[in-house]
């Protein structure tokens, strides 16, 4: 797995299922402090979508997304 970006926390939410991968995401960008990034590796297809959006929707900045082998990987900024 390539995780290109610099990251200070990683989430390997690998064999969830929906809704988990968002949750866990939500939770550990609660944890995190303004301006970190959190790499989150995921494998259910739903987090393709779900993630992006909560991310949309919030405070939050996508760096990054990448399908590579039936993973789906995200580079988050947490926001203020």
């Amino acid at each position: 797995m390539s995780n290109s970006l610099p990251h200070d926390q990683f989430l390997d939410a690998s064999g969830l299922e929906c809704p988990m991968p968002l949750l866990k995401t939500k939770m550990a960008l609660k944890a995190l402090a303004p301006a970190q990034v959190l790499y989150v590796l995921a494998t259910d297809a739903g987090s393709w979508r779900d993630i992006r959006k909560y991310v949309d929707l919030s405070s939050h900045e996508l760096l990054d997304a990448k399908v590579v082998d039936d993973a789906y990987q995200f580079w988050i900024r947490k926001g203020v």
